[in-house]
């Protein structure tokens, strides 16, 4: 593997959110991290939580050449942000392949757009729920932790793209604790790539979403809070909250309470459900939204 070729295929990302934005005050308005090149006329695939709502993204080679971004597309389902540089990178693509393959104990490198990586193996691929309403059937766990985790790409042995980095969590064995990253798996992104490209999104009706931030305890859905405007917070639903029931099914930990909610009809879907608050029921009834509706879109640069 030509690692210097690789890193160079990684950019450092920046980018300013409006103060008035939806998500200025849960991920702020200056957001660094990395992207990765995946096609030669300057596709740049990164973590999206970087670039929603960006006003201005600008992309930073290892040189020091610095060009200017546009947000194309930002999928909640997966995570994944695509930017197109305004000005040409000249940086080679790195090869995502089509279907790539991995299992625990694989070594592999995580690395930022400022050249720094970490060597580090795989040591889990399970289900991930985010307090965020987001839920991936198969992340790609590593270690060790890498510092710079946001857009960092995840390379194989052979050079081939097998994730994007998109948090820093703490793993608990043999009573020991030890950093790990999180990746989305790079496979996610072929059945969706074309339709970012051309609409933005995928083709499918959006997911509903509450705005509720919530988090598993002892396999309870406890409610952390709620974004401010969102459907939830509009129904009544409060910190402290416990989701024990969606429709006539009981939730069955976070990542169960999801695909109820999903399940549930498209976004607009209203959605029954029962809450424990001060050891007391009620029943909540969410009128669901599209998540993206509440978002600001890119303005062409």
């Amino acid at each position: 593997m030509n690692i210097d070729r690789i890193l160079r295929s990684v950019v450092a990302v920046r980018a300013s959110i409006p103060e008035d934005a939806f998500t200025a005050n849960t991920l702020g308005t200056r957001r660094e991290g990395s992207g990765v090149v995946i096609r030669e006329n300057g596709l740049v695939l990164t973590i999206g939580y970087l670039i929603t709502e960006a006003d201005e993204i600008w992309l930073t080679r290892h040189d020091g050449k610095v060009v200017p971004g546009h947000a194309l597309a930002y999928d909640q389902e997966t995570g994944f942000g695509l930017i197109q540089s305004l000005a040409p990178l000249d940086l080679p693509a790195i090869d995502i392949g089509d279907k790539v393959k991995t299992t625990v104990g694989d070594a592999v490198i995580l690395a930022d757009g400022l050249g720094e990586f970490v060597q580090a193996n795989i040591v889990a691929k399970q289900e991930f729920a985010g307090y965020w309403e987001y839920l991936l059937d198969e992340a790609i766990f590593i270690a060790p932790a890498h510092p710079s985790w946001g857009g960092a790409a995840l390379i194989s042995d052979d050079g081939k793209l097998l994730g994007i980095g998109s948090l820093r969590l703490q793993m608990v064995q043999d009573e020991e604790v030890a950093d790990i990253n999180m990746a989305v798996p790079i496979n996610l992104l072929p059945p969706i790539l074309d339709d970012l490209l051309n609409r933005g999104q995928i083709d499918r009706p959006p997911r509903p979403w509450l705005g509720a931030f919530s988090a598993e305890s002892n396999g309870e859905v406890v409610v952390m809070s709620v974004a401010k405007g969102s459907p939830a917070a509009q129904a009544g639903l409060q910190q402290g909250d416990v989701i024990s029931e969606i429709r006539d099914g009981e939730v069955d930990g976070l990542a169960d309470f999801y695909r109820k909610v999903w399940k549930s009809g498209p976004a607009g879907a209203e959605i029954p459900i029962r809450v424990l608050r001060n050891g007391r029921e009620a029943w909540l009834r969410i009128k669901s939204a599209d998540r993206n509706s509440f978002l600001k879109k890119p303005l062409m640069q």
